[in-house]
């Protein structure tokens, strides 16, 4: 099999990081449009996030958040969106870079992209597309502060027929 030199692995994982940054802009000019609002998963400790100890100490690895009727300041760059939240009434200021992301998801039409990052891309490089099946959506309850990131029935998850995206469908096995 030929190498791919043009490397569209890289090139369709920016293209969809684009869909992400395009959504995120919107909402921080215009708000939310009607019933969306999006699940974002992304990675605690990857360079660039910023989350305060308390946070970081509750969702050592992996934190969702939720941008639907409490959140401000929303602020989106080439490669970072910050946003103000509520956590069990002490708001905070996370920031994260696109490249930590993990998982999206739009539950009001049933649109979810997961990503690849540099933490998990080399440990799943091995895994095919049949053994990757979409995991589910670990939810921080960002106004009661009482969830944690493997919490039980009563945490929001995507309800089934989601169309989610995986960048392992295009890379070369």
């Amino acid at each position: 099999m030929a190498t791919d030199l043009i490397r569209y692995d890289v090139l369709t994982r920016d293209a969809l990081r684009g869909v992400l940054t395009r959504v995120l802009s919107d909402a921080a000019e215009n708000g939310l449009p009607g019933d969306h609002h999006f699940y974002i998963t992304f990675l605690s400790t990857a360079e660039g996030v910023k989350l305060s100890p308390r946070l970081l100490s509750q969702y050592p690895q992996e934190m969702t958040v939720i941008l639907q009727h409490q959140f401000w300041d929303l602020v989106v760059t080439e490669d970072r969106f910050e946003v103000g939240l509520s956590f069990g009434g002490i708001p905070e200021r996370l920031v994260v870079p696109f490249s930590a992301i993990t998982r999206f998801f739009d539950p009001s039409v049933q649109f979810g992209l997961q990503f690849e990052t540099a933490e998990n891309q080399t440990a799943e490089e091995n895994q095919t597309a049949e053994e990757a099946a979409p995991s589910e959506f670990p939810v921080a309850d960002v106004t009661a502060g009482t969830e944690d990131n493997n919490s039980g029935d009563d945490t929001p998850h995507p309800e089934g027929g989601a169309q989610v995206v995986r960048l392992d469908r295009f890379r070369k096995k």
